[in-house]
């Protein structure tokens, strides 16, 4: 084989294995996990490092709060208004309350129902994913920082 032939060669399996590796991590999904997880990190940063940072950094793009297909927001469930969202940052600093799934279940009423009552848990819901219009299963995270009006929240596609 001539090192030209062997050159082609490599070139053509190095393409093929980047466009394989793009692929996987363009489908890669987060966790009910990672949710969790990221949830707690960012109430951790609050205490850590206070509000106001702690929001630049969950609307940071190449920050740790936005990772796979998903990321956190901030709200604050006595007055309902957004903190942050760094997928809509239109949504910030307005009223969340009577935002409803497409079956009208008011989703930052159950977000601060499950922060006040229990402080942590789960909300199963009905989403458009990006880009469609039809609704897909969702589930999303909740987590009140101790001490804290403040619920920061994660969801995953079930699908």
């Amino acid at each position: 084989m001539t090192v030209w032939r062997k050159l082609s060669i490599f070139v053509v399996f190095a393409i093929v294995l980047a466009m394989i590796t793009v692929n996987v991590s363009a489908e890669e999904k987060a966790t009910r996990e990672e949710c969790v997880a990221k949830c707690r990190q960012a109430a951790e940063m609050v205490k850590e490092k206070g509000v106001d940072e702690t929001m630049k950094t969950i609307m940071d793009p190449d920050g740790p709060f936005i990772w796979k297909d998903t990321y956190v927001f901030c709200f604050n469930m006595e007055t309902g208004i957004m903190l942050a969202h760094p997928q809509a940052p239109k949504l910030v600093g307005k009223m969340t309350k009577g935002v409803k799934d497409k079956n009208g279940k008011l989703l930052f009423v159950a977000y601060a129902n499950i922060a006040k009552q229990k402080g942590e848990g789960w909300v199963d819901y009905l989403w458009p994913k990006p880009g469609e219009k039809g609704a897909s299963a969702k589930e999303s995270y909740v987590y009140r920082v101790p001490g804290e009006d403040l619920v920061m929240v994660s969801g995953i596609y079930k699908d």
